[in-house]
């Protein structure tokens, strides 16, 4: 191996390993504050254990010494992160189960949500934006941008309530509430919601999708390649899309990562039993184990497809790994 090709691949080792340090600092100082936020919530969760009675003194004071509710902060919040890392997330104090069972009985559920929500979000969005861009100025380009800007003011909970009632209960093409049985059944329920889901982000990639598209197609080397005659679908596939690839998979996928939380809205909405709805109904129960869990997991999971997507941007765009070895 060269001296170049060396010194190339230690930088990027470096660039790796100092994202990773990054992301496990990060993680590390997020799991700290959910822990805290025990401490800020209004309620008291040894309260909650007694169902409503009316314990003695006694009585409490040894349900907080069962459930360590008595020792100091330090070690919970150690013993606790030391049984994340294991797996372990402690236990649910109103289903009286394991907070990870109780999760993963839910994820599949909000995962299919999000999965057929990206989906949309790929093919609405990104070709909405794509072709918005081609053709500029146009009454399809105009038409296309006051779409999206309602699309981008229209919180979730209204999309929703907009789809029930035309869609679903005017229309009845689709149902309105569960999660349905089996493959087919679960994908028709899933479209309405996936829909109120997807459409401030699909507006939002839209933007970024024809944004960055009309800055490829200023640049001077595409302008050289039509002129030359090359055909222009050719020059879009290969110079300016490609290019415009960058900014568009980096929103689409922090975007998409972040999902988690905003599926809280609408599997209430839409009465699904998914990780959204759970998270709604332990704040509400102060079931704090599994509202920590699941702040934790859409935290993790957002810190570590932001990290994938550094990581992969000097694989879809070269001129940013140029830049940053300039830099």
């Amino acid at each position: 191996m060269t001296a170049p090709a060396a010194n190339a691949a230690l930088a990027r080792a470096a660039r790796v390993l100092r994202r990773l340090g990054g992301m496990a600092a990060t993680l590390l100082v997020t799991s700290f504050l959910v822990f805290s936020s025990l401490f800020l919530a209004p309620g008291d969760p040894a309260s909650f254990l007694t169902k409503g009675r009316s314990p003695s003194p006694e009585q409490l004071a040894e349900i907080r010494r069962q459930y360590g509710f008595d020792e100091p902060f330090l070690v919970r919040y150690w013993n606790w992160l030391e049984g994340v890392l294991h797996g372990d997330f402690g236990r649910s104090y109103l289903f009286h189960q394991d907070v990870g069972s109780v999760i993963w009985s839910r994820l599949p559920s909000s995962l299919l949500l999000i999965g057929v929500s990206a989906l949309m979000i790929a093919v609405f969005g990104i070709g909405s934006g794509i072709v918005g861009a081609l053709r500029r100025g146009s009454r399809t380009d105009r038409s296309l941008m006051l779409l999206v800007t309602v699309g981008a003011a229209a919180p979730a909970f209204v999309a929703a309530l907009l789809l029930r009632s035309v869609l679903g209960v005017r229309l009845g093409w689709f149902p309105t509430i569960g999660n349905g049985a089996g493959v087919l059944d679960r994908l028709h329920h899933v479209i309405l919601p996936a829909a109120a889901l997807s459409v401030t982000f699909t507006a939002l990639v839209t933007r970024v999708t024809r944004s960055a598209m009309l800055d490829e197609l200023r640049r001077e080397h595409v302008e050289v390649a039509l002129s030359r005659g090359t055909p222009r679908w050719t020059v879009i596939r290969r110079h300016v899309l490609r290019n415009a690839l960058g900014p568009i998979v980096t929103v689409s996928a922090l975007l998409v990562s972040g999902m988690l939380v905003s599926t809280a809205i609408v599997e209430t909405a839409f009465g699904m039993s998914g990780v959204g709805s759970l998270l709604v109904q332990c704040v509400d129960q102060l079931d704090f184990q599994v509202v920590q869990a699941i702040v934790l997991l859409v935290v993790a999971a957002f810190v570590i497809v932001n990290a994938l997507v550094d990581l992969v941007q000097p694989l879809i765009d070269p001129r940013s790994a140029a830049a940053g070895s300039a830099r």
